[in-house]
């Protein structure tokens, strides 16, 4: 996990150069033909990476975006009117079943089936009518990292191309680099406060949701931490009601609309006595990460690099094994 995480700045730098033409063909078409409606397909980290396009294509191109719960088509059996929508198929292996099952009634349905895949010969990339490849290599460690990252700059390439956005185009080429100095930030304090910890809160807003739920998954499949992933926006209906002196919190913020925000709640639980861990931005009795300031569309790709090295070091020390967590195999093949 460790060695494949590090590969990220390397796999995203040959990714843009790769990708970058037939992206800007694929983005030319969905200009040409806009879909009525985008819906993401996904499980697991990829789910996450689809949070985060969900987030980035409703706002930067007004387009309604929804996820597909893929147990409608592959339990339920229903066929949703896909018609004149655009499925955005997120997976690493693309060998899941039920994933595949709600792809093929889609594009039965009429809709156009972008996918981005790690497996360029896998059943799911058959399908697609645009095959994006995330192009991170192999992936050994169970605990997906390079391959989660390679899909959102993916995801952000195609949106700056989609949306003509010269000034994020040019902040997703820096982005290796600030990459790299986000691996080597020293997040022990992190480290410290989680060790012996039993419950946690990860929270975000906005594209930082996607990192909060990606981080809780990591949290709970590497260090057995039972960590729950909250948008900052909810907390206060209902979840906070478990926060208590000391209780720890994991707190990312991007430097958009929702930092603000973020920082105003991360300082009311810090003064309450919650063990606040701030990321992004600053709070007073937060204990404060380092990061690296970049796009606002960039910086949570920053925050969940700086998060991997970090966790997988937590799980050496909590006793556990990052690259073969319990129960768990690197394709999952849900029906």
């Amino acid at each position: 996990m460790y060695r494949e995480a590090a590969e990220a700045p390397a796999v995203v730098c040959a990714q843009l150069r790769s990708n970058a033409a037939s992206l800007a063909r694929l983005a030319e078409r969905l200009r040409q033909t806009p879909p009525r409606a985008v819906v993401t397909c996904a499980r697991g980290s990829s789910d996450h990476a689809a949070t985060f396009a969900r987030y980035l294509i409703e706002t930067r191109l007004g387009l309604l975006t929804s996820s597909a719960a893929p147990s409608v088509s592959s339990v339920y059996e229903a066929r949703p009117d896909l018609s004149g929508a655009l499925v955005l198929a997120i997976s690493q292996s693309g060998a899941s079943p039920d994933l595949l099952s709600t792809v093929s009634h889609a594009r039965a349905a009429g809709a156009r089936i972008v996918a981005l895949v790690n497996a360029e010969n896998s059943p799911l990339a058959q399908l697609a009518d645009d095959l994006i490849p995330l192009r991170a290599g192999v992936e050994k460690s169970v605990a997906a990292t390079k391959s989660y990252i390679a899909s959102l700059s993916a995801i952000v390439q195609l949106l700056a191309l989609w949306s003509r956005n010269a000034e994020l185009a040019a902040a997703l080429e820096r982005s290796p680099e600030l990459l790299a100095r986000a691996w080597e930030l020293d997040w022990s304090a992190a480290l410290t406060r989680l060790t012996h910890a039993t419950n946690l809160y990860v929270i975000g807003r906005g594209p930082g949701l996607a990192i909060a739920q990606e981080a809780a998954l990591k949290l709970k499949e590497t260090c057995g931490l039972h960590a729950e992933a909250v948008s900052a926006a909810e907390l206060r209906h209902g979840p906070i009601a478990l926060v208590r002196p000391g209780f720890p919190l994991l707190v990312f913020a991007q430097n958009d609309e929702s930092r603000a925000g973020v920082a105003e709640l991360s300082g009311e639980l810090a003064a309450q006595g919650a063990d606040v861990l701030l990321a992004g931005a600053q709070a007073p009795r937060a204990t404060l990460l380092p990061t690296k300031a970049a796009h606002p569309v960039i910086e949570p790709l920053l925050l969940v690099q700086s998060f991997y090295r970090m966790v997988n070091a937590l799980a050496l020390a909590r006793g556990g094994d990052p690259d073969h967590p319990p129960h768990l195999s690197k394709v999952t093949e849900t029906l």
